[in-house]
């Protein structure tokens, strides 16, 4: 019997939440791998750059914040509809209010989920990284003086 690879799926808000998700590519190296964002041109990048990957796709949603609701209802209709296309074993994120939804999601199916909160959050937490706390797996932060024996973990240098 051959037994796939793992199905990570990454996402992130485009720009900064973006770029440092992809600086954790080599981290699923061999696996396959959905990524997600909120800019549609970021595709272009992530096929294009398929490194050692054994599979790779890409799917946009609508970007939203706390304040345009509407917009965030759509974004989570299309993430749940990513999460049931895709199946991924692993949610991984590193912001923002599409990754949210993304890990409460996979956790609520019963996926494995890690949120890395993002390196310009040095003072506190963000919203969605302090939502993100309790639903995920591995919740780590990029700055010690965050890390908390209830909180976020530190596990070194930044990404």
């Amino acid at each position: 019997m051959v037994t796939q690879p793992p199905h990570v799926l990454a996402i992130a808000s485009a720009g900064g939440h973006w770029v440092q998700l992809r600086r954790l590519s080599p981290a699923w190296a061999g696996c396959r791998v959905t990524y997600v964002s909120t800019d549609p041109q970021l595709r272009s990048g992530v096929l294009g750059d398929k490194r050692d990957a054994a599979e790779v796709r890409f799917f946009a949603v609508k970007d939203a914040n706390r304040w345009q609701k509407l917009r965030l209802m759509v974004s989570l209709v299309q993430i749940i509809w990513i999460l049931l296309r895709t199946r991924p074993d692993v949610v991984i994120t590193t912001g923002a209010a599409p990754g949210l939804f993304a890990l409460h999601l996979a956790a609520i199916m019963g996926k494995r989920t890690a949120w890395i909160d993002s390196i310009a959050n040095a003072e506190t937490l963000s919203l969605s990284g302090q939502m993100a706390g309790g639903r995920c797996d591995l919740w780590l932060t990029q700055w010690e003086n965050l890390a908390e024996p209830d909180g976020p973990s530190y596990s070194g240098s930044v990404i």
